[in-house]
């Protein structure tokens, strides 16, 4: 080993001063810090001049400057210095002091000394004490000084440290090293009990401080050889020092390496302002601010370290597999460094700066644990929604895929948060989890809510369907039993639906009184279906009145159509079309779902029928105080809510029915008195025997010259086709001032248009054409449907009448000579 290896370093100055940059380098260059409490440190005091930085250089291989003896005996050693012992192990560090009692100080000596010592004795484990061998016995001699000194600061250590005192017997003479160790010791117990001490302090022993040793050495500049030899020897003590047995092996409260440098700092700081040093608390304090740097060191690493930074960015895009184990293993690293390097600080400390970085670790990376539950939160709400439609796309119940979604998904988060969780954190997910729980149940419950109005809207509509048409049907068919019938579609109907209906609920397993509420709203739904059509139909009820009034008023009861042939009772026939409008009527004067007896169709049919309006049913008490039954805006035993059609209404309605209905009856009696006119064209019996009778002469004049009767049959001809060509009857239709005037402007043209075509067939010139029969024109056809139908009322006439008409008709033509437009003349297609 060199001695250059030694890092001899000047730790306080003669100032006073402490160098503490100039230890932080020694201590690096030395790498101190990775001893941990593997070290020693060894101070040396004495006298001026006495031999001190020879002997540490001798022994321990330092380079501090020693005096030059051919300059004088003057001060070589100024303040206090350091260096590092080569080859020795431990890791020993030599410590040199200023010599006391020197003359360059003059009066500050001794204040220095004693600040001296007592930083000697508050980092040192071993302390040499430098004596001349002459000087042992003497009441004045200068180690007395010396070790008052020593002993006076070190009661105010407060705790002792137990340091080993190593006296150093200089220059020793022919005296045997027992007789000079037992003087030399009967002196320090002297001087220990003359020391002024606390109370607490009288009675302790000198051993509870010191460990007292004593070694003799030669003469350095008499006996060199032996000098070194003996010094060899000493420096074997100094191997293994700190071991149980070793010359400091039973050592207290030592500082760790890492904080020895700001250890020693704060001594002697303490020492300078003049304050009792305690340390105890020393330790405490030095093991709080290096346990600080420490784990503020290992945060900013932690903060800075690669795996930690690509553990982060990956979170923050998605879930982590490993995400706990991998962060554990980071920050633990740190961790282990943490306690490695502070495993020799103070044991309540170390822990409580340990909790306190373990806080700001974990403080440090929770939002990333905070982030990855969010992914997993969302990614199993993701599945969830996923996974549950796809088991109600497979036809399973909705509660049940609920369940089974629900609890695969929590599973899931809940593995995540596991594989998530950090060792050393007492992180709790539940939030996260109550969160998933809650966004579960919300999107089921908007999944069931969509689910069952999609349901209910589609057995409304069922409903809806099926009672619409048949309701509608009956209404208008407003038979005697049509509400009966109508109850009856209805309970079916609602029965059948609610029972499919409760078929598919159960799979969503609802509280029974939410079921009886959904079924209610149906039985609800379907009832306002039939009352909504009642309603309808009710608003139509004149339309239907007028309808039942023509089926039943042109139609017999086998529904073929009325011919007023002239037998029929119409007034019979009216009643009964009337008497069914008036069932129509009461039928949708009211709703009738809930099988309720009324009066409704007794009092239309004795009010309205009769044509009597409460006259003889004023006496009836069941009516109340009012003549009229009719006068009132409600039926008795029938609710406000199921009344279609008030009375009053029923009134207002059957006027306005009779009103409309009148030209039928009209148009049918016109009808009948037609028929009959055209059937009966014979006279009665009494005209025929008063004509034979007064015309008996012209009778048997006819008879007598039959020219007569082929003139007579001529002219009927003639008039006959006169009547037909200028349709005489359709004329008169509109007055007989009109008919006069028509009849005679078209006489004339009509009296040379039969002459003319007279003549054409007697000449022979009809064309083949007029020969042949020809088809019916439009106005003929006209003249037929008008004929059979009234213009008005589609009155249905007698066939056979209508046979008889066209067959004149169409021998009046065949008879003719005229041409077929002739035929057709409007006249004549108009004829009635």
């Amino acid at each position: 080993m060199r001695r250059d290896d030694c890092y001899t370093t000047q730790l306080i100055d003669n100032n006073g001063e402490f160098n503490a940059s100039g230890l932080q380098d020694f201590v690096r260059k030395i790498k101190l810090a990775d001893c941990g409490l593997s070290y020693a440190v060894v101070a040396i005091m004495g006298p001026q001049s006495s031999g001190k930085s020879t002997l540490l250089n001798h022994l321990f291989h330092t380079n501090f400057r020693e005096m030059d003896a051919y300059k004088g005996r003057v001060q070589t050693t100024k303040g206090v210095w350091v260096a590092k012992c080569v080859g020795i192990e431990p890791c020993t560090i030599a410590m040199d002091l200023e010599g006391t009692d020197g003359r360059e100080r003059g009066e500050d000596d001794t204040t220095f000394e004693k600040q001296s010592a007592l930083f000697a004795l508050a980092i040192s484990d071993v302390v040499l004490i430098n004596i001349w061998c002459h000087d042992i016995g003497r009441e004045h001699a200068a180690n007395r000084p010396l070790l008052k000194t020593v002993f006076e600061v070190m009661v105010r250590l407060f705790s002792p440290r137990k340091t080993t005192l190593l006296f150093v017997i200089r220059d020793k003479t022919k005296t045997p090293l027992p007789h000079l160790e037992s003087i030399l010791k009967e002196d320090i117990k002297k001087i220990w009990h003359a020391v002024h001490k606390p109370d607490s302090l009288k009675d302790t022993p000198l051993s509870e401080f010191f460990n007292v040793e004593i070694f003799a050495l030669s003469s350095y500049e008499e006996k060199e050889k032996k000098f070194k030899e003996e010094v060899a020897q000493l420096r074997q003590r100094f191997f293994r020092s700190i071991s149980p047995g070793g010359i400091a092996g039973d050592r207290r409260g030592v500082i760790p390496a890492s904080g020895f440098s700001f250890s020693a700092q704060q001594i002697w700081k303490t020492i300078k302002e003049n304050k009792d040093l305690n340390l105890p608390a020393h330790k405490v304090m030095v093991a709080t601010v290096r346990c600080e740097e420490i784990a503020k060191e290992k945060f900013n690493h932690l903060t800075t370290d690669e795996r930690w930074l690509a553990l982060d960015e990956a979170v923050k895009k998605g879930p982590v597999l490993g995400f706990g184990r991998k962060l554990s293993s980071i920050i633990e690293s740190y961790f282990k460094e943490y306690d490695t390097e502070t495993a020799f600080f103070d044991d309540e400390v170390k822990k409580a700066k340990r909790k306190q970085l373990v806080s700001r670790v974990l403080e440090f990376v929770y939002p990333s644990y905070v982030i990855l539950l969010g992914h997993l939160r969302s990614k199993a709400f993701e599945n969830f929604k996923k996974r549950l439609e796809q088991s109600m796309n497979d036809g399973e119940g909705f509660a049940s895929a609920v369940c089974k979604c629900t609890k695969t998904c929590m599973l899931e988060f809940d593995q995540g948060s596991a594989d998530a969780a950090v060792q050393l954190a007492n992180w709790d997910p539940s939030k996260f989890r109550e969160k998933l729980r809650h966004d579960i149940d919300r999107h089921a419950s908007s999944v069931q809510n969509e689910k069952l109005s999609g349901m209910i809207a589609s057995y409304e509509k069922r409903l809806t369907e099926a009672l619409t048409s048949p309701v509608r049907s009956l209404l208008e068919a407003s038979g005697k039993d049509t509400w009966a019938s109508i109850r009856k579609i209805l309970q079916h109907e609602t029965e059948t639906t609610i029972s499919k209906f409760s078929v598919d609920i159960a799979s969503f397993e609802l509280d029974q009184e939410k079921v009886d509420s959904m079924v209610l709203n149906l039985r609800n739904h379907a009832r306002n279906v039939v009352e909504n059509r009642a309603r309808e139909e009710a608003g139509k009820a004149l339309m239907h009145m007028k309808d039942r009034f023509s089926t039943v008023f042109y139609h017999d009861n086998d529904s073929m159509p009325r011919a007023w042939t002239g037998e029929e009772d119409i007034r019979t026939i009216t009643k009964d079309a009337r008497a069914a409008s008036l069932r129509v009527l009461s039928v949708l004067a009211a709703i009738r779902l809930d099988e309720k007896p009324d009066k409704i169709e007794n009092i239309l049919t004795s009010s309205l029928m009769n044509d009597v309006v409460a006259s003889s049913s004023s006496k009836d008490k069941s009516f109340g105080p009012s003549s009229d039954p009719l006068a009132s805006s409600k039926w008795e035993e029938v609710t406000v809510k199921d009344t279609l059609i008030t009375p009053v209404q029923c009134k207002s309605l059957w006027r306005q029915f009779k009103a409309e209905t009148e030209y039928m009856v009209t148009q049918a009696i016109t009808a009948q008195e037609a028929y009959k006119r055209g059937n009966n064209w014979l006279p009665p019996p009494w005209a025929i025997l008063a004509m034979f009778v007064l015309g008996f002469n012209e009778i048997m004049l006819l008879l007598r010259n039959p020219l007569y009767l082929v003139v007579i049959f001529v002219v009927y001809l003639f008039s006959k086709a006169l009547w037909i060509q200028m349709d005489v009857g359709r004329a008169f239709q509109s007055g007989t001032l009109g008919g006069l005037l028509s009849i005679s402007s078209q006489l004339l043209p009509s009296v040379i248009n039969l002459l003319k075509r007279l003549a054409e067939q007697a000449h022979g010139h009809t064309n083949s054409q007029a020969s042949r029969p020809s088809p019916p024109s439009v106005n003929s056809r006209s003249f037929r449907s008008q004929t059979l139908y009234s213009n008005h009322t589609n009155t249905i006439l007698e066939p056979s009448a209508v046979t008889n008409v066209e067959s004149s008709v169409s021998s009046n033509v065949d008879s003719s000579s005229d041409s077929e437009i002739e035929y057709s003349s409007p006249s004549a297609g108009q004829a009635d």
